[in-house]
């Protein structure tokens, strides 16, 4: 007997523009489109006025402050009242999220909560992004296009998720708000602590994210088509340069995409009720919301991420199963390295033969901003119908490596009432944790290398970023000397993590020269 109040997933939809920028359709339309897939695919005729108690959107990355301070890019005020409006609903609950990879799945999470509670009983959950569109836009001078995502009116009256900024002050001037920059860090720490030497360690991420370029080309709502060899993805070329030292371009999450993908979720009870076909309905099994140490600087290593550790954990407990029972992942693969400690924390071997990813993945099925686990849980829905009795874990990651959702998924019913245990109990164990030591201003004087990256621009090699130890152990954040190319060619040639050197202040920044 399943319980009435159950909640459950009974369509969902995806769409892809890749036609003239021109032609675009603007994130709200882009949202709408998906959500008349996903009416479709529950098997629905349409959505009466008053069926639906709850729009909510994944925050547009063109409404991201940071992203209007570098583009002349106008916010919509209420993006789910906007897309409410062009459904012709009229739910009681309007609800966009806060910024992060993380928030597809945390709000989905949420939306559970409140169903199972009997707060609501049918909820549009749905986001987009115009970004590939948007650049040629605004390069084509096309102001009069992108000024049409203006959407006047009230704010959004309930956001989910916290909006504080990814990075400290301190980090952002060493250059550490650019995800570009930041995830390579956590990358090369976890080879030096995996022991691996450079050229092992290239091979190993061309093998891993391969078979995702694969996964990506079967995929109708893919980015792009195309498969590569492991090979190809690691080679620097012309095509392929470097981006942050170790990732060229083909192992980069591309933001510049036009997709979309919406979520129907409803009680058990509703769905009866409106005839879904038992075949048709997917359910949340188990889920958690951890959030690690917030600022990279902060956190104990960078070859870890307790967050996911215990994400994982309380969601397979949730679930009553372990890991070994799940059929198949949608691990967030923004770059490599999230990957990797997905594989790590949960304990899943990437060479055991389940899929690591449905969609393909951020770097070819595409990145669409904060959305793209809405895609993976569109696609766990797809999964779970076509294999009955099996399991599916989406793993959704905010910032840099920051905020850690799960979801396990499964067309078997949920035993008993559907219950998610307190995520504050998560979190505190997560803040318990102390990293070592920060410094702003290092002492001149002897010091280590902790992790490092080189910065690349389309003309080569600009900056290296190092966190470094002091002979105290305390941390801090240093520039390599300017214009030194050949202090950033030996830091790709060789391996750096652990070496000394020496820290310097110049004017407002430290300054680290390796022996």
């Amino acid at each position: 007997m399943i319980d009435p109040r159950t909640p459950v997933l009974i369509g969902a939809g995806q769409f892809v523009h890749r036609g003239e920028a021109e032609a675009c359709p603007l994130p709200i339309e882009l949202c709408a489109t998906a959500v008349r897939q996903a009416v479709r695919d529950a098997g629905l005729a349409g959505l009466a006025p008053d069926m639906v108690d709850c729009v909510a959107t994944v925050r547009f990355t063109v409404d991201e402050p940071m992203v209007r301070a570098m583009m002349p890019v106008p916010a919509a005020a209420n993006p789910p009242a906007a897309l409410a409006a062009a459904l012709d609903l009229a739910p009681r609950q309007l609800i966009e999220t806060a910024t992060g990879g993380n928030m597809p799945q945390a709000l989905l999470n949420t939306i559970c909560d409140r169903i199972a509670d009997g707060q609501i009983a049918f909820a549009v959950l749905a986001g987009a992004e115009f970004l590939g569109s948007l650049n040629r836009l605004v390069k084509a001078g096309r102001m009069d296009l992108v000024a049409r995502h203006a959407i006047p009116g009230e704010a959004t009256q309930e956001r989910i998720g916290s909006d504080r900024p990814g990075c400290s002050p301190m980090e952002h001037d060493y250059g550490l708000s650019f995800p570009a920059n930041t995830y390579p860090l956590f990358e090369n720490a976890l080879r030096a602590a995996s022991g691996v030497d450079l050229d092992a360690h290239r091979a190993m991420m061309g093998r891993l994210f391969a078979p995702f370029t694969e996964i990506a080309a079967s995929n109708p709502y893919a980015w792009f088509s195309s498969t590569r060899t492991a090979d190809e993805l690691v080679t620097v070329n012309q095509d392929n340069r470097m981006v942050g030292f170790p990732y060229p371009k083909y192992l980069n999450a591309i933001l510049q995409v036009n997709q979309s993908a919406a979520l129907l979720v409803t009680s058990y009870a509703k769905a009866v009720e409106l005839g879904i076909a038992p075949e048709r309905l997917v359910f949340l099994h188990g889920c958690a919301d951890v959030n690690d140490i917030w600022n990279p600087i902060d956190r104990v290593d960078f070859h870890s991420s307790p967050a996911m550790a215990v994400a994982g954990r309380e969601a397979l407990a949730m679930a009553g199963c372990m890991i070994g029972d799940i059929d198949a992942f949608d691990l967030y693969s923004c770059f490599p390295v999230a990957v990797q400690l997905a594989c790590k924390e949960l304990g899943i071997d990437p060479d055991g033969g389940k899929p690591l990813t449905l969609t393909g993945g951020l770097p070819y099925f595409g990145g669409p901003g904060n959305n793209y686990a809405m895609h993976a849980i569109a696609e766990a829905v797809r999964y779970c119908r076509d294999h009955r009795a099996r399991r599916v874990m989406v793993t959704a990651n905010g910032w840099f490596l920051t905020k850690q959702a799960v979801g396990i998924y499964s067309s078997m019913p949920v035993s008993g009432p559907w219950h998610r245990p307190d995520p504050a109990a998560c979190q505190r164990e997560i803040d318990a944790l102390q990293g070592p030591r920060v410094i702003e201003t290092a002492e001149p004087g002897r010091a280590s290398i902790e992790t490092y990256t080189v910065v690349h621009g389309r003309d080569g090699p600009r900056m290296g970023i190092i966190v470094g130890r002091d002979l105290s152990g305390r941390r801090f954040l240093a520039h390599t000397p300017k214009g030194n190319t050949a202090v950033l060619a030996d830091l790709e040639a060789r391996e750096h993590v652990g070496r000394g050197g020496h820290v310097s202040r110049d004017g407002a920044r430290n300054i680290f020269v390796p022996d």
